[in-house]
């Protein structure tokens, strides 16, 4: 009988070891530096958050977890093995895999990613929830260009941050994400297919905003390194053309204090009801919502050692 990971608040394994003191914590921050190119980017990228051995066994588990049949796949909040609508290109795309596989579960606790996480929101934070994404060698499909908050308006206020880590090394050749500098201050955009038509978004764009849109970056990595990006900042990645395959898992957080939006009536919801439900209104908040950083429990003499972007705006106002 398959076992629903995601009852557990807390790791399951010794993959992600926790740190014993203050200095071990602050190995894993973010300079003030990166935090204001966060602030006037809306992205940073080049984290190491995995050693070998992590990425070693997110990699198995992973290629469990791509066949249809595996133990465990109803506890997926989604599972396309191919979500592309493009002919005859592939694109696994999967939500949950924290429920179904322990590496993937206790990565959520790596202090390497909730580090510069709590660093980035400035306050304690929840889990949402993961993705897979995984493009085939030499027929990957495209993830088209779109801001994740446009998925996610049936949770408010918009306090979200998404952690993109790679399995394999990512560059232009082999489909790696590309963002936009600067959009995630152009405020929403309405959402489109996420596997279709890659540039359709322009049609939506003004032309100053074209004119950012021509300035796209690619992010290019080695595996184990990750980018955090703002929840509407424009991001996409193209077609997967090389003779390798291009792993990544995502990482989504919230806020604590966010609360549910949620309206199936009017079409306000995830697209799916496999997500645990939270009444409109209510906090996001519960078993499948784990809150992953605390700073309550967390010492105070290592909080006021570390910079936050919430602290760096506070000081940059006078």
């Amino acid at each position: 009988m398959s076992e629903d990971l995601g009852l557990s608040s807390h790791p399951l394994s010794d993959l992600f070891p926790q740190p014993e003191s203050i200095e071990e914590w602050t190995s894993y921050c973010l300079s003030e530096d990166q935090l204001l190119e966060f602030q006037e980017k809306g992205f940073i990228h080049g984290i190491k958050v995995l050693n070998h051995d992590q990425i070693e066994v997110l990699r198995r588990e992973l290629s469990e977890m791509v066949v249809p049949e595996h133990e465990g796949r109803e506890f997926f909040y989604e599972y396309h093995s191919n979500e592309s609508t493009i002919p005859e290109t592939v694109l696994f795309h999967a939500l949950g895999a924290w429920r179904v596989r322990k590496a993937f579960h206790d990565i959520l606790w790596n202090p390497a990613f909730v580090m510069p996480a709590y660093q980035l929101l400035g306050n304690g934070f929840r889990f949402f929830h993961d993705q897979i994404f995984c493009k085939p060698a030499n027929h990957g499909s495209v993830v088209s260009w779109h801001q994740d908050f446009s998925y996610w308006t049936w949770t408010q206020p918009m306090h979200h941050l998404t952690c993109w880590i790679g399995l394999d090394d990512s560059n232009e050749e082999n489909g790696c994400v590309h963002y936009v500098p600067g959009s995630h201050r152009w405020g929403l955009i309405d959402k489109l297919d996420l596997a279709g038509e890659m540039d359709a978004v322009r049609s939506l764009l003004t032309s100053d905003q074209i004119r950012d849109f021509e300035r796209k970056v690619p992010i290019v990595m080695k595996e184990g390194y990750a980018s955090f990006h703002h929840p509407v900042l424009m991001h996409g990645s193209f077609e997967n053309r090389s003779p390798f395959q291009r792993r990544a898992t995502v990482i989504n957080v919230f806020g604590d204090g966010v609360i549910s939006n949620l309206d199936f009536v009017i079409g306000n919801s995830p697209g799916t009801k496999n997500y645990p439900p939270i009444p409109i209104g209510n906090k996001m908040e519960g078993t499948y919502y784990p809150l992953l950083f605390n700073p309550e429990e967390t010492s105070q003499e290592l909080l006021s050692n570390i910079p936050t972007l919430k602290n760096l705006k506070k000081i940059n106002t006078f």
